[in-house]
C-alpha cells in the first residue's frame, strides 16, 4: 500500500516522498470506501523537477484511487479464499464472520468494503498488529488446532 502511495504522489504531484511519510499518508486519509466526510492531509516531499521542498495538500479520494489496485487485490484473495472453503466452514463464516488481523486491516473502511464484497459479516482483532504473531505461534505450539483449521488442497 505504502509503495502504491509513493508511485501515486509521484506521478500525480512529480514529488518524492519517502515510505514513512506513505504510511503516514494512509493512515490519514487513506481508505477502501468512501468516507462519511472527506479529509485532507498535508505532506512535504522533494520536487522531482525543480529540486526544492514542496508541500502539497492530498485528498482521502485520491490516496482511495491510488490504492484502488491494492484494495481490489485484497478483495480477490478474501473471495477466492471463500470459494474454496469447504461448506461446513462456510457455514461457521456466514454464522461468525471473518476476524480482520494484520496491519492492513486497519485501513479505514476495509471492512465495509468486504462486507459489502462478500456479505460476510466482518470485525476487527482486538490487537489487529499482535495477533497474527499470537495466533500463528498457537498453531505452531498445537499441531491439532492447526490440522483442524487448515484448508485441503
Amino acid at each position: 500500500m505504502d509503495h502504491a502511495i509513493t508511485q501515486y504522489i509521484k506521478k500525480s504531484y512529480s514529488l518524492l516522498i519517502g515510505e514513512r511519510t506513505a504510511e503516514q499518508i494512509k493512515m490519514h486519509v487513506g481508505s477502501a470506501y468512501k468516507l462519511d466526510a472527506p479529509i485532507t492531509y498535508e505532506i512535504k516531499g522533494r520536487h522531482l523537477i525543480e529540486g526544492v521542498p514542496k508541500t502539497i495538500t492530498v485528498t482521502d479520494a485520491e490516496i482511495r484511487e491510488a490504492l484502488s489496485d491494492t484494495v481490489d487485490q485484497i478483495v480477490k484473495a478474501v473471495l477466492d479464499a471463500l470459494a474454496g472453503t469447504p461448506p461446513e466452514l462456510s457455514a461457521d463464516i456466514v454464522d461468525r464472520g471473518i476476524v480482520m488481523t494484520g496491519g492492513g486491516s486497519m485501513l479505514k473502511n476495509l471492512d465495509i468494503r468486504l462486507r459489502e464484497e462478500t456479505g460476510v459479516p466482518l470485525a476487527m482483532a482486538e490487537e489487529p498488529l499482535s495477533s497474527v504473531v499470537l495466533g500463528a505461534g498457537q498453531m505452531l505450539n498445537d499441531f491439532n488446532l492447526l490440522r483442524k483449521i487448515s484448508i485441503p488442497e
